[in-house]
């Protein structure tokens, strides 16, 4: 009895280093799964997106509202921004707007501000506005999924 139960707490620490990421690792993590998505954003690429969201995922927007569970969101996607092939968004990054933020027990924050730019066939690229954003992400089976998004203080671009 005694033996099984150092073989248990042998393999239990044996797994650990694999399974515990420093805050460092976390964040170098989180913002290549959210890099991942705004990737996969821009180019409309809805699959690329579906295993960077939680199934359970809360999308709160200022101007939209909130939308519930990854399939809402990513028809959302799909259905408005990108079921036009002559008027895209392409979001960026405010550079050096981004931070991160450590949370115990699987979850990292990530906030920054971006702005959204109008692709129209025809017509040269143009600055339409920037928002702020707060995206929790959750560590669900060894993959970073954003788990809650808000999406505010839409307006011009500053």
């Amino acid at each position: 009895m005694a033996h099984a139960r150092v073989s248990v707490a042998l393999l239990v620490l044996a797994a650990l280093p694999s399974l515990a990421a420093t805050p460092a690792e976390e964040s170098e993590q989180i913002r290549a799964a959210d890099s991942s998505f705004w990737q996969a954003y821009n180019a409309c690429n809805t699959t690329a997106m579906d295993p960077l969201i939680s199934q359970d995922v809360e999308f709160y927007h200022d101007k939209g509202g909130l939308t519930q569970g990854r399939q809402a969101l990513v028809d959302s996607i799909r259905n408005n921004l990108c079921s036009n092939p002559d008027f895209h968004l392409r979001r960026e990054l405010v550079e050096g707007s981004l931070e991160f933020h450590h949370l115990n027990g699987g979850y990292g924050l990530l906030s920054g501000a971006h702005r959204f730019y109008v692709l129209e066939t025809g017509k040269p690229e143009r600055l339409d506005g920037q928002a702020r954003f707060t995206t929790l992400f959750k560590l669900n089976d060894g993959q970073w999924q954003m788990h809650r998004v808000l999406s505010y203080d839409h307006g011009p671009a500053k």
